[in-house]
């Protein structure tokens, strides 16, 4: 073969070669877009991946942080009773003044209502001022609003500003004031004040016209109510037959007796439970011995949960009584629903964790 015919299939091959790689750049360039086209029918463009893959990479936006706070409202069924809101944090000087004008109806506290509940403070009341004194009174100054309300709205008024500030382990006493002066009673119907208002006032309060009330004392117990799959627990106070103000057997049997005349809260305690010795007290533990009818399971041993937040809430509201221990006759060690064991005191700080302003 000449020398003429090798470079004549050589130049051929070259130019082969050469053809297939530039249909193999144009088909490159026909299936990916620029940088900057916009996406068609729903396709993502190269911006679009990016952005995407940025999104994804960034921090979710943090939410508003809260806290959650205890506010006596009004039930549907026209009772007081506490429900746990979250609230934004405020500045710590400023903690009595949100809770209050968190009570306010029409105020910001709309939107957070459990179902059936209502603020109660009449609307627009202006919180003017708070002071905390050193013996624990905390005065509260509203504006002249707050004297707009129906009679019998007031003692749920001032049941629920009461218990909504005496939350806080520094304050026990309520006094307020309208646009700077103070209220010797309220403004409506006259309930007296004087000094200050306590929980030792009660709340919810029930009436027996046949209790001997020379020989009983207030005790403010409470109960469980379901309200529109909102489970939560009313405070009512019932005058007991007490041998004296430190017969805690007298409050436990009324305990487990129920509720009487509140027709709309639950008596969670079976009839066969009963205390099968007298209650003690020690370092602020009440020590509670029941028969077995305490147990809502005999064979697992279990005690209802209601059963014991019923007790716990209501005995450490008596004085020098922090944690409730609860135990069965004949039986080692009792359970909560979940199967835990009851192995230490339970203290209210579990349904409703306690602070200072």
């Amino acid at each position: 073969m000449s020398k003429m015919i090798i470079r004549l299939i050589v130049a051929f091959g070259i130019l082969v070669l050469l053809a297939g790689c530039f249909k193999g750049e144009q088909s490159s360039k026909e299936v990916d877009p620029p940088q900057n086209a916009e996406a068609v029918n729903g396709e993502e463009t190269a911006d679009d991946e990016a952005a995407n893959e940025e999104d994804a990479a960034a921090p979710p936006e943090e939410a508003e942080d809260t806290v959650s706070r205890e506010l006596y409202l009004i039930d549907s069924n026209g009772m007081v009773a506490s429900q746990m809101i979250e609230l934004p944090i405020p500045e710590t000087n400023q903690v009595a003044q949100q809770v209050i004008e968190y009570m306010v109806k029409g105020g910001p506290i709309t939107p957070m209502l459990p179902n059936g509940f209502q603020a109660v403070l009449p609307e627009d009341t202006e919180v003017l001022g708070i002071d905390l004194q050193e013996d624990g009174t905390i005065v509260v100054d509203l504006s002249g609003e707050f004297s707009d309300y129906e009679a019998a709205s007031e003692l749920p008024i001032l049941e629920a500003v009461t218990h909504t500030l005496t939350q806080f382990e520094n304050v026990n006493k309520v006094k307020l004031r309208v646009d700077g002066v103070d209220l010797k009673e309220m403004p409506v119907n006259g309930t007296p004040i004087n000094n200050g208002y306590t929980r030792a006032k009660g709340i919810n309060l029930t009436n027996n016209d046949t209790l001997d009330y020379f020989n009983s004392s207030p005790v403010t117990m409470f109960y469980p109510v379901e309200q529109e799959n909102n489970r939560y627990y009313v405070p009512v106070t019932q005058y007991v037959e007490m041998d004296d103000e430190n017969d805690l057997t007298g409050v436990v049997n009324e305990l487990v007796d129920g509720p009487g005349y509140q027709n709309h809260v639950v008596n969670v305690f079976s009839p066969e439970a009963a205390l099968t010795a007298d209650p003690v007290i020690e370092e602020g533990v009440v020590h509670l011995t029941f028969n077995e009818g305490i147990l809502m399971d005999s064979e697992q041993n279990i005690i209802s949960d209601e059963v014991m937040e019923t007790m716990v809430r209501t005995l450490t509201q008596r004085p020098n009584i922090d944690a409730v221990n609860v135990q069965v006759e004949n039986v080692d060690e009792v359970f909560n629903e979940n199967g835990e064991p009851y192995s230490a005191p339970v203290s209210a700080d579990i349904y409703t964790p306690s602070e200072e302003l």
